[in-house]
């Protein structure tokens, strides 16, 4: 099953992550896709476009209008949504121009800390 970690992560986190990998040489088991806070990660992920990320989580290659049909919502609406998180590498574009999500699988880690 193919996993994909949403976070919140500074720069710093992501790159101490991404050597103690190499290091070890043990690739992640699980793709990440890194935001620098939680406001950033609410700005790309809102809650309709989490609603097609949850439509196409598993399912393959769609296009708009079945991606419209499996979230309920008009054409228009979705392809805006679907091309936002296609530029912000969330989601893929096919060479058939439909909408690909890779994975089996999502999960969505962020902690709040008390202010230092």
């Amino acid at each position: 099953m193919k996993t994909i970690v949403f976070e919140v992560a500074t720069p710093e986190e992501v790159f101490a992550r991404l050597k103690a990998a190499a290091v070890a040489g043990i690739p992640d088991a699980e793709a990440h896709m890194s935001f620098p806070s939680p406001a950033d990660m609410a700005r790309v992920m809102t809650p309709t476009r989490w609603g097609i990320v949850a439509a196409m989580t598993g399912a393959g290659p769609l296009g708009v209008r079945e991606l419209a049909r499996r979230v309920g919502r008009d054409v228009k609406g979705v392809h805006t949504d679907a091309q936002a998180l296609a530029s912000a590498g969330v989601i893929d574009r096919t060479d058939d121009s439909k909408y690909l999500f890779p994975y089996d699988a999502v999960r969505v880690s962020f902690e709040l800390r008390a202010a230092a």
